[in-house]
C-alpha cells in the first residue's frame, strides 16, 4: 500500500457525459486550485490520491459508463493506489441513494450543483471572487461558456430537469466577464452552451435576452468565434439571426435539436412544434441567414414509433438537407413522463433504424462536402496528428462535426487561423491546403 499520510493531496478529476458537465469540472479544478490543493483532469501520470467522478445520467450507456468508471477507481482504492474517491454529477444527483447502498466504498456522494459541499471535503472554501476562473481542460483556444443551468421544458423522453433542476439565467455581465477572462488566456472560440439558449433571460430579465448577449459578447476584443449549440426550435427569437447576420465573429452555426419529423412522434415527445412549424422556422432562418449550417439531432426508437415515422423522418431529412446530424436511441428513463409508455422497440431494431436515417444523413453529408470543393474557407487550427494539421470551419464545432485535413509549407500552431483552398471531400471530413490571403 501507498505510503500517503504525509504526502499533500493530489485530486484527478474524471468527467464523464456533456460539454456541461466539463465546464463543472473546470470550475471544481479553479476552486481547488485557488486553495493551494494541487488538481489535474483525466491525470495520466497516475500520481493522485483522490478521485473525483463527474457522472453522467443521461441515458442508458452513459449510466454504464458512470458505475463502471465509479467501479474502477473504487477497485484502485481497494488496493491502497487511492485513499480517497468521490462522486458527483447527474447520475449520483439523481440515483444517490440507490447508488449508497450499491457501492458503499464511494466516501461521498454529491449532486449536481453542490459545489461548496464538495469543497468542504478538502476544508477548502468557495471563493465566490473566482468568477470565470476555471482551470480549462480544452485545448488553450476554444472554451465552453455555460449561459444558464437546468430547463424548464416537459420533453416526455428527457431526465435532464430531474438532474439539473429548473432554468436558472448568469447575468449578463458575469458572462462577459468570464468571456473576457478567457480571452486573455488565449481562447479564440467560445460556444455557448446551455440545456436550451433560447430560454435565457426570461427567468432574471423577463425576456428572451440571447441576442442582446450575443451582442454584448461579439463585442469582447479577441473573441474570434462566438458559436451557439441546443437552441430549442419552440418560440424561436428570431432577433438572434439578425444579430449572428450583423456581427463576424459570430459563427453561421446553430444547433437545434428537433428529436423527431413525425407529428404523432412530436405529440408523444411532448415537443410542442407541429413538422409544418419546424418546417417554416428552418425556411425562415435559411431565408435570414443564407448559408447558415443548421445542426440537428434525432431520437430513434420512441415508444410507438411506426415505419411510417421513421419513413416520414427520412423525408424530412431529405427535404431539408441539414448539414451535420446526431442520433440517440431512446433511453427508457424513470420519471419522465414517457417511461409510463412500453419501451416496445428492442435495441436491436432502434440500432437498425439509427443506421438507416444516418445512411441517409451521409450521402446529404457527402453531396454538401463535394460542394466546396474549389472553395477557400478560413479554419481555425486544433492540433497537429499523426504528422497533418486538423482543423474546423466556422460550420463545425468541436469533436461533433467535421474537420480540414490541412496541408500547409510552414509550420501551423493550435488556436492559428489560415485560408484554405478545399481540395477533396469525404463524408464527414474535408481536404485542403493554405493559400495566401
Amino acid at each position: 500500500m501507498k505510503a500517503r499520510t504525509l504526502k499533500k493531496d493530489k485530486v484527478n478529476i474524471i468527467t464523464l457525459g456533456c460539454s456541461k458537465n466539463l465546464v463543472d469540472s473546470e470550475v471544481l479544478s479553479g476552486q481547488l486550485k485557488a486553495n493551494d490543493i494541487d488538481v489535474a483532469h483525466e491525470n495520466e501520470v497516475l500520481d493522485h490520491n483522490v478521485v473525483v467522478v463527474n457522472t453522467c445520467g443521461f441515458i442508458d450507456k452513459a449510466k454504464e459508463e458512470s458505475i463502471q468508471t465509479i467501479l474502477e477507481q473504487v477497485e484502485l482504492k481497494r488496493q491502497g493506489e487511492l485513499d480517497k474517491v468521490y462522486v458527483t454529477g447527474c447520475l449520483s444527483e439523481r440515483y444517490r441513494q440507490d447508488l449508497e447502498s450499491e457501492i458503499p466504498e464511494v466516501d461521498a456522494w454529491f449532486g449536481t450543483m453542490e459545489l461548496p459541499l464538495i469543497l468542504k471535503k478538502f476544508e477548502a472554501d468557495y471563493k465566490a471572487e473566482l468568477l470565470g476562473e476555471r482551470f480549462l481542460s480544452t485545448p488553450q483556444h476554444y472554451a465552453y461558456l455555460k449561459i444558464s443551468e437546468g430547463c424548464n421544458r416537459t420533453c416526455s423522453f428527457c431526465a435532464i430537469p430531474l438532474m439539473r433542476g429548473g432554468h436558472v439565467s448568469r447575468p449578463m455581465e458575469d458572462l462577459v466577464k468570464e468571456a473576457e477572462s478567457l480571452v486573455k488566456r488565449g481562447v479564440k472560440e467560445i460556444m455557448l452552451i446551455a440545456q436550451e439558449l433560447t430560454y435565457y433571460g426570461l427567468d432574471i430579465y423577463k425576456r428572451r435576452a440571447l441576442a442582446e448577449l450575443l451582442d454584448k459578447l461579439a463585442d469582447v476584443p479577441g473573441l474570434e468565434w462566438i458559436r451557439l449549440h441546443y437552441a430549442y426550435p419552440n418560440k424561436f427569437p428570431m432577433e438572434v439571426l439578425e444579430v449572428m447576420r450583423r456581427r463576424p465573429n459570430i459563427c453561421n452555426y446553430l444547433d437545434m435539436p428537433l428529436q423527431h419529423a413525425s407529428d404523432p412522434m412530436l405529440k408523444a415527445m411532448k415537443r410542442q412544434s407541429t413538422q409544418k412549424e419546424m418546417q417554416e422556422l428552418i425556411d425562415q432562418i435559411r431565408a435570414t441567414n443564407p448559408g447558415i449550417c443548421l445542426r440537428t439531432t434525432l431520437i430513434t426508437g420512441f415508444p410507438g414509433e411506426t415505419r411510417e415515422d421513421v419513413e416520414d423522418l427520412k423525408a424530412f431529412l431529405i427535404k431539408n438537407r441539414f448539414d451535420r446530424v446526431g442520433i440517440f436511441q431512446y433511453s427508457h428513463e424513470e420519471n419522465t413522463s414517457a417511461y409510463e409508455l412500453k419501451d416496445n422497440i428492442p435495441a436491436a431494431e432502434k440500432q437498425r433504424r439509427a443506421e438507416e436515417i444516418m445512411e441517409v444523413q451521409q450521402e446529404i453529408s457527402l453531396e454538401k462536402n463535394m460542394e466546396k470543393i474549389g472553395q477557400t474557407l478560413r479554419v481555425l487550427i486544433d492540433k497537429k496528428e499523426a504528422g497533418r494539421y486538423l482543423g474546423r470551419t466556422e460550420f463545425d464545432s468541436v469533436e461533433v462535426d467535421n474537420e480540414v485535413v490541412v496541408q500547409s509549407d510552414s509550420a501551423l500552431l493550435p488556436g492559428d487561423f489560415v485560408m484554405v483552398k478545399i481540395t477533396k471531400a469525404y463524408d464527414y471530413d474535408l481536404e485542403g491546403v493554405v493559400v495566401a490571403e
